[in-house]
């Protein structure tokens, strides 16, 4: 049996969690302007989510980080709205229900900090994401909240956590 964890982010995970996400992107062909990929915080998760109201983990299996995602205030947004941030999942490591797993993780942190919405943001060529958001209950937007500054990521979804 696979030794798997899912668990909050630490200091030593930022160089794993950072290439994890760069890999997916490459490895896609996703664009690189615009979206996570050029986050300036990407190098440095473990630092952003310490900030107030929000929280990263990371899936690790066999000692290998091969995903992660966050939650933390919409940047510009309503009090009472988080994002689900920076959901990446390796290709090898897909299709194991990791994502379920860590984006419901993310929505208990949300619903704990008190938060009532749970905003994202997407490419659209993530279409199997966006399957098992629809799935988790999150439900198409027609415009963008707040300013995430991820100007290539025009499919916007939301979520009550009432």
């Amino acid at each position: 049996m696979n030794s798997i964890s899912i668990r909050k982010i630490q200091q030593n995970d930022n160089l794993a969690i950072a290439r994890v996400i760069r890999a997916v992107f490459e490895h896609e062909g996703y664009p690189l302007t615009g979206t996570a990929y050029a986050d300036p915080q990407l190098d440095f998760l473990f630092e952003t989510y310490q900030a107030p109201q929000s929280a990263y983990f990371v899936i690790e299996v066999e000692g290998t980080i091969c995903g992660g995602c966050g939650v933390a205030p919409l940047e510009n947004g309503a009090d009472d709205t988080c994002e689900l941030q920076k959901m990446y999942v390796l290709p090898d490591y897909r299709g194991r229900g990791f994502g379920n797993q860590i984006i419901q993780l993310c929505l208990e942190a949300a619903k704990a900090f008190g938060f009532q919405k749970c905003y994202l943001e997407t490419l659209p060529e993530m279409k199997a994401a966006q399957q098992v958001y629809q799935k988790m209950g999150f439900d198409y937007l027609c415009a963008p909240l707040g300013n995430t500054g991820h100007t290539s990521c025009p499919v916007w979804m939301l979520k009550s956590l009432a």
